[in-house]
């Protein structure tokens, strides 16, 4: 199925290509392929917008994940009934938020990719509350990153990494 990336943002310069080409291969690692899936590149005064009114945190964050099936367990896949329940939600990326976090040693296509993956993840059921779930989250995400490393011929570390 299809993969929408729209980038809504003129904050921060963005080559749609390359994050495309890594969010579908996160997808193959996932083998959430069929489903549908939208990435909204945004600014840091949209991205706050968007926390405060669905978390009522009013600061610019990287990430956040609207899964179109609400509730599924850590590493579940969705099993739909209808063609159009073949969908997985929106991951909107606070690119500009990510580019400031940006270390020098990083690459910021790099960190796009672990932040979609974080996101994808979440679409996926997987939480970081608590400890328990935050380890379930960190080893998916270890295992997804590796894989497309090798794909890739990249060494990415999990977004969650340091939460505990």
């Amino acid at each position: 199925m299809s993969l929408v990336l729209r980038n809504l943002q003129r904050a921060v310069p963005l080559r749609r290509a390359p994050l495309r080409r890594a969010v579908e291969l996160v997808r193959g690692v996932l083998g959430v392929q069929k489903f549908d899936l939208a990435v909204i590149c945004v600014d840091n005064k949209n991205i706050q917008h968007i926390n405060k009114t669905y978390r009522e945190k009013n600061v610019p964050t990287d990430v956040l994940s609207f899964p179109y099936h609400e509730n599924l367990k850590a590493g579940e896949m969705p099993q739909p009934h209808f063609p159009d329940d073949y969908n997985l939600g929106d991951i909107f990326l606070g690119v500009e938020y990510i580019f400031q976090q940006c270390k020098e040693n990083e690459d910021y296509y790099d960190l796009l990719t672990v932040t979609a993956t974080h996101g994808l993840c979440h679409l996926l059921g997987f939480t970081h509350g608590t400890e328990a779930e935050w380890q379930k989250m960190y080893q998916r995400e270890k295992q997804v990153l590796e894989e497309l490393g090798q794909l890739m011929g990249t060494r990415l570390q999990p977004l969650s990494r340091n939460l505990f």
